[in-house]
């Protein structure tokens, strides 16, 4: 990625840019977003695994793809994450702050401001049949994807409406991973998070955000 005429690695400039550790995504997730953002890039894209290096042959942009975490999955709440600040960036807004998804940092998972109004987003996931520990990835979860689904969401709805007793000036959002499931829920419970203003967003596998 090029910054003021010098040559970044994409992987260190997105890692930078929003404050999520580059071993929670691929090249090609970082790419993809800073693409979005207008930032002029080249070179090949990185295998997974690989350190980043700086690349050094011109190249046209990759085709759309799939953001992806490095086990391959989108739904990560760093992916999540990433794709909804990608998507205020290029509405225009000002990112204020972003927590680290990889340290559970307490607090807002994205801060930003436009045209005198504040969003404070509250992020999710969508729950893996394994475990995200590396020495546990061969064990299945006892709970299914499904029910911890719903403790999630109960989570972001809570964190939602926390948000709105402490900055009621402020939007609140909960940001969600495009699952049945957790559309499901929201179609529950729409009413109660009108009447609460809180609105909630949903990113696509290709890391789109709906703004609902």
């Amino acid at each position: 990625m090029q910054v003021n005429g010098v040559w970044y690695p994409v992987k260190q400039a997105f890692e930078v840019a929003v404050g999520v550790p580059r071993a929670d995504f691929i090249s090609h997730t970082a790419r993809r977003h800073l693409s979005a953002l207008g930032f002029p890039l080249k070179g090949e894209i990185e295998s997974r695994g690989e350190p980043p290096s700086v690349p050094t042959a011109p190249a046209s942009p990759p085709e759309k793809a799939t953001p992806a975490s490095a086990d391959g999955e989108w739904h990560t709440e760093a992916n999540v994450q990433a794709s909804v600040v990608t998507a205020l960036a290029a509405r225009g807004y000002r990112i204020l702050s972003v927590a680290n998804t990889a340290t559970k940092e307490h607090g807002i998972d994205v801060i930003a401001s436009y045209e005198g109004t504040t969003v404070g987003v509250e992020v999710k996931g969508f729950p893996s049949k394994n475990y995200a520990d590396p020495t546990r990835a061969h064990e299945q979860k006892r709970t299914s994807p499904s029910t911890q689904a719903g403790h999630w969401y109960s989570q972001a709805v809570l964190a939602g409406m926390r948000l709105r007793g402490k900055e009621p000036n402020w939007r609140s959002v909960i940001a969600l991973p495009d699952f049945g499931r957790y559309r499901d829920l929201y179609s529950e419970t729409s009413g109660s998070l009108e009447a609460a203003q809180i609105d909630v967003w949903w990113v696509d596998e290709d890391g789109e955000v709906e703004l609902d």
